[in-house]
């Protein structure tokens, strides 16, 4: 099979297409024919070699395709259309994945709008319920809206929780983009003091919860940004690791939640029991359209270095996608 990997870390010119042989499902897996894969920040720290758990040589952690074999402890047959998280392997012409985190494309769906559902849609529905225990009509204040976990976590939030979405953009058409999706407030980071505008648009009292790409750089306007007793739930690190001078009695006087999470170094059983919980609860507005998988562009897998381009300057509006 044909299979994208990298000999050595560096950038996107390092990606390249080599044979290998197809990997064998165990009995609780299933083998799946690729027809569409995504790309994610995970796959680009693991090309640069600085994420350090994937350990498959062959790059990508999400999969939409037909079941090409199945073992014998699993409920699925040669021809189902499924789509789901891998633990690698993703950049492939066959994939496994175990049977028990395997979800059933929507008859609607085209193999590239199912592979834009897996990893943004469990991490958005994860960080949202599972760690923010977001309730109808609470406000929920969402970084990188316009990202593909951002896009995820608008729709979610205003159609599973009636939530009132305050989302953060660099750019108008982004930001013109999330209001389709239900942000209400819309604020452009790189023109307006985002905490600023939050506080504003909710009496000075802040936001319920917040879903935080951005880490440091962010820390003291998300602080400002949050309410008492408020949920801050971390899932990337793109303005910083390290925030210097931390005063942590300001978390203290708000009392603030503030959790951390990564879902693709998760177990096996977490994410099963995370798909089967999103299958659902969530997967009913998939299938009956009110939330949407949102694709940007579809790249062929030959022009996998102008993916992750794609995706390192930010010119993304929801998912990449990759198909042979």
């Amino acid at each position: 099979m044909k299979a994208v990997i990298t000999t050595e870390t560096g950038g996107p010119e390092v990606l390249q297409i080599q044979d290998r042989d197809a990997p064998k499902p165990e009995m609780d897996e299933v083998l799946i024919k690729v027809k569409a894969a995504a790309v994610n920040r995970t796959d680009i720290l693991n090309r640069e070699g600085k994420a350090g758990y994937i350990e498959n040589p062959v790059l990508g952690i999400e999969v939409a395709g037909v079941v090409e074999e199945a073992g014998t402890e699993n409920p699925f047959s040669p021809g189902d259309r499924v789509m789901g998280l891998v633990n690698g392997g993703g950049y492939a012409e066959y994939a496994v994945m175990r049977a028990d985190r395997v979800m059933r494309i929507p008859e609607a769906f085209t193999y590239a709008e199912a592979a834009a559902v897996p990893e943004v849609f469990l991490t958005a529905y994860q960080t949202l319920y599972w760690i923010g225990h977001l309730n109808q009509h609470e406000s929920v204040l969402i970084h990188a809206g316009g990202s593909g976990v951002g896009t995820a976590a608008i729709q979610l939030a205003s159609h599973l929780s009636s939530a009132r979405v305050l989302t953060t953009a660099g750019s108008a058409e982004k930001l013109e983009f999330t209001q389709k999706l239900g942000a209400e407030v819309r604020i452009n980071y790189k023109e307006q003091n985002f905490e600023e505008e939050v506080l504003a648009a909710t009496g000075d009292q802040g936001v319920n919860v917040i879903l935080d790409f951005v880490g440091a750089s962010y820390w003291e306007q998300n602080l400002k940004s949050i309410q008492t007793d408020g949920r801050w739930v971390l899932i990337g690190v793109l303005g910083g690791a390290n925030v210097p001078n931390v005063n942590l009695m300001k978390l203290l006087m708000k009392r603030v939640q503030l959790t951390g999470t990564l879902l693709t170094p998760r177990s096996d059983e977490y994410k099963a029991e995370l798909s089967r919980d999103f299958v659902k609860h969530a997967m009913p507005h998939l299938e009956d359209g009110p939330i949407r998988p949102i694709v940007d562009t579809v790249f062929s897998f030959e022009q996998i270095a102008d993916a992750h381009r794609h995706m390192q300057d930010n010119k993304n509006i929801g998912k990449i996608v990759l198909e042979w």
